[in-house]
Formats: C-alpha cells, sequence, structure tokens
C-alpha cells in the first residue's frame, strides 16, 4: 500500500511540474546589446513573444492568429494540453483504483480501473517529454545555424 501512495504522489508530482511549464514565460530566451543602456532581453513561450529593455519595461504580445503559427509551435501546444489533461484524468483513475480508498467494486474492478490509470499517466508522461524534446531541438537548431541570426 505505501508504494502505491508513494507512486501515486510521484506521478502527481510530474503532473504538477508539467502544469508549471505553461504559463512559464522562458521557454526561449535571448539577450542582445553591448552596454547596459542598450541592453534588450527576448524572451517566449507557446503563446505569446516578449521583450524586454534595460529600464524594465516589458512588452508582450500574444500570437496574433492560428494560421500564422508554426506547425511546431502547433505540435507542442496540443501535445502539452494532451499531457495536462490526460495527467489529470491518470490522477482520478489511480485516485479511485487505489487499495486505500473504499470506491468502486471488487479487488479486480480496481486493480483495472488502477491500471487504467497508470496508462494514461504514461500517455501524459510520452506527450509531455515530446513536448519539450521537440521545443529543445529547435532552440538548439536554431542557435546552431549559422544562417539564422534572429536571436544570436
Amino acid at each position: 500500500m505505501y508504494l502505491e501512495v508513494a507512486c501515486f504522489v510521484s506521478c502527481l508530482s510530474g503532473w504538477f511540474l508539467v502544469c508549471s511549464t505553461l504559463p512559464t514565460g522562458e521557454w526561449e530566451f535571448s539577450e542582445f546589446g553591448s552596454t547596459v543602456q542598450t541592453t534588450g532581453i527576448y524572451y517566449s513561450n507557446l503563446w505569446m513573444d516578449c521583450i524586454a529593455d534595460s529600464t524594465g519595461v516589458t512588452d508582450c504580445k500574444y500570437y496574433p492568429s492560428m494560421l500564422g503559427l508554426s506547425a511546431l509551435l502547433h505540435a507542442c501546444r496540443a501535445l502539452v494540453v494532451c499531457a495536462v489533461c490526460t495527467g489529470f484524468f491518470g490522477g482520478v483513475l489511480t485516485l479511485i483504483g487505489m487499495k486505500c480508498t473504499k470506491i468502486g467494486g471488487s479487488e479486480l474492478a480496481n486493480a483495472r480501473v488502477t491500471f487504467a490509470g497508470a496508462v494514461t499517466y504514461f500517455v501524459s508522461g510520452l506527450c509531455g517529454m515530446a513536448t519539450y524534446s521537440l521545443w529543445g531541438n529547435r532552440v538548439v537548431s536554431e542557435f546552431m545555424d549559422p544562417i539564422f541570426v534572429a536571436l544570436k
């Protein structure tokens, strides 16, 4: 029973970590400028682009159109939303099927519900891992590309 609770807590903490990356602004970060007076900071995430100057003024702009976004950004948005949704349902299913909760029917029914929750958590983890891998690959490939000088 203690192992079951420990696994549930670790899966729940992983889901919280995936949820905490959604509002984070610094998925991509770049600094430009040679002096303190002209330094600018550019950062972006899945939902908006922001720029800040050395005086502390920040200007954020949400992406204006869904049609103008790249396929990679659409894929990352969809995957992270799927990770959050499937993680939530995995948590509910796992909580219902655990031995320490008295919800459900027989022990076999609880085991099936717990297994369904585990599979849902696994899918959530795969979606989250694919999101961060795709975004990280994009950032590294843009940084290594000698032609792409927009954010260097």
